[in-house]
């Protein structure tokens, strides 16, 4: 018989990176909901809620903080102090602070949330920022305690980090933070572009304050810390090994694995646990300087993993500078399976709006068809939407242009637009409040509400027209081959955004060799069997 099944997936596995609350997430415990529908509440409608700035960070504070920011030997300190006094302790604090757009437009919390929520260390690992939107995990159940942390961790605790252009230094959080330039931030006037350092410490701590008084204010007992350490083992510190697992259990037939946007510790760990005793791990010859890798799992009983060749760079040296892809987001190889047949095999994670997409598709062609001996199958996180504009790549353009270059999907050739495999939204627990989506939001059609809503047809495997029949194509947002039409994710038991794409793909023996008979073939009815067979001649 010279036709074979291929069992493959593809999924990008990336999720939650720095804070755990920012998106919904299908948890449950009902203490979640209640939790993150009262902060919405709070922001939406603060009413009495809303009081002055120095009644959550007060006086006492801002003069500690003061102090250390003297003994840094900052300039604008006084000139901080005095916007302190006469604006910022007056503001109210969800009106005039979290929901100010001039602060936003201004950067004056994001900035410095960017460069110490999360800081990779070569000294003591992986710190975060003792704040509600990170993934520190100690003790923040009252003000005193978490502002003991968070002084410790922005003033006092050294760390080893790698220095642009080579070397490392030793150098504290609140050393990381730079001056916010007027010339790329126009909405802050040139006094503040001077004083920028030490007024973006101070609303950083107001900012980590106003969110520590909201949560403990309607989580009697600190129960959101609980829910907090839950999500962080679900979704972060035990990610990697739970999505080993529903790789290893429930995809254990799948023949090839595309993965995108996965880390090099990942790439390690699925290598050397049971994954690795079953699969070649390809991955990048250069790994994304943002560890968002493309990865390629190989099926040892039916691929010669010694015969994998890297053909990245072929397919790069037709994208231009002007194409978003970067080391790391593309991968492709040739290999040869136990009975010699020949393939390559890519996988790819677009850019976010997929504007990249359709420049890898014609690269990714390009190789192919300069190598057409080698079968090509494609799993790519196309980051396509179901509505095109000039701004994102629409699916059912991604599809006209996969048809006319002579692909097919395992949607086929006209994807449905509504199929989604994302489906993510915003909390109000993070720092942009104007793409927050309410909770009953969620739900309705984001084109008619205007929320921000990543519901989208993202996920797909291609291939050569004529060279597979799809046998069968699913989704999965559950980990156990299930689907659950209108639940976000990811959720406690899978912890991704994107679904799992699947599909079992049948290939046709040659022109000239024997056919199949029905009961050989894929086909579930004699009438499609017959119309196979009618079109072969």
């Amino acid at each position: 018989m010279f036709s074979a099944e291929l069992k493959m997936l593809t999924w990008n596995i990336a999720a939650v990176n720095n804070n755990p609350f920012e998106y919904w997430i299908t948890h449950p415990d009902e203490d979640y909901n209640k939790l993150m529908q009262a902060v919405e509440g709070i922001i939406v409608a603060a009413g009495d809620f809303d009081v002055p700035v120095g009644t959550v960070f007060t006086e006492l504070m801002w003069a500690e903080l003061k102090q250390l920011m003297v003994a840094q030997g900052w300039k604008g300190v006084e000139e901080t102090e005095k916007l302190w006094l006469s604006d910022y302790s007056q503001r109210k604090i969800i009106a005039d602070f979290m929901k100010d757009k001039g602060l936003g437009d201004k950067r004056l919390a994001s900035m410095p949330d960017r460069a110490t929520n999360m800081i990779n260390t070569l000294d003591q690992g992986v710190i975060f920022r003792p704040t509600v939107i990170s993934c520190f995990s100690g003790d923040m159940s009252t003000m005193p305690k978490w502002w003991a942390e968070w002084k410790k961790f922005m003033f006092e605790q050294k760390v080893e980090v790698p220095k642009k252009g080579g070397g490392t230094s030793k150098t504290l959080p609140c050393e990381m933070l730079t001056k916010i330039k007027k010339a790329k931030y126009p909405a802050i006037d040139e006094a503040e572009e001077e004083i920028s350092i030490p007024l973006q410490m101070l609303c950083q701590a107001i900012f980590d304050a106003i969110l520590l008084h909201m949560v403990n204010s309607v989580s009697p007992g600190s129960k959101w810390q609980q829910l907090k350490l839950d999500m962080l083992a679900a979704l972060y510190s035990k990610k990697d090994d739970n999505t080993c697992a529903i790789l290893d259990r429930t995809y254990a037939s799948a023949d090839i694995m595309f993965i995108q946007e996965a880390t090099m510790h990942f790439a390690d760990k699925a290598e050397h646990n049971v994954l690795g005793q079953k699969y070649c791990v390809l991955r990048p010859a250069t790994p994304s300087a943002v560890n968002q890798n493309s990865l390629i799992l190989l099926s040892k009983k039916l691929f010669d993993s010694g015969t994998a060749t890297d053909v990245t760079e072929d397919a790069m040296a037709h994208l231009t500078a002007n194409d978003p892809v970067s080391p790391g987001d593309l991968l492709l190889f040739t290999v040869l399976d136990n009975c010699s047949g020949k393939y390559m095999v890519g996988s790819f994670h677009g850019d976010t709006n997929g504007l990249a997409t359709l420049a890898v598709l014609k690269a990714v062609d390009a190789v192919a068809r300069a190598m057409p001996e080698f079968t090509l199958v494609f799993g790519l996180d196309a980051n396509t939407h179901t509505k095109g504009s000039k701004k994102q790549q629409g699916v059912t353009e991604f599809a006209q242009a996969f048809v006319a270059a002579g692909y097919n999907s395992c949607w086929g050739a006209t994807p449905d637009p509504l199929n989604y495999t994302t489906f993510n939204a915003r909390t109000y627990l993070q720092a942009q409040l104007q793409k927050a989506v309410k909770s009953t939001d969620i739900d309705k059609d984001p084109t008619v509400t205007g929320a921000f809503i990543d519901k989208n047809p993202k996920d797909f495997i291609l291939f050569r027209q004529g060279a597979f029949i799809v046998v069968a194509v699913a989704k999965d947002n559950t980990g156990v081959q299930g689907f659950v039409k209108d639940a976000v994710f990811p959720s406690m038991d899978f912890p991704s955004d994107h679904a799992i794409t699947s599909t079992t793909l049948w290939r046709p023996p040659p022109p000239h060799a024997p056919r199949p008979s029905f009961t050989e073939s894929p086909f579930t009815s004699k009438a499609e069997y017959e119309a196979w067979v009618s079109n072969l001649s």
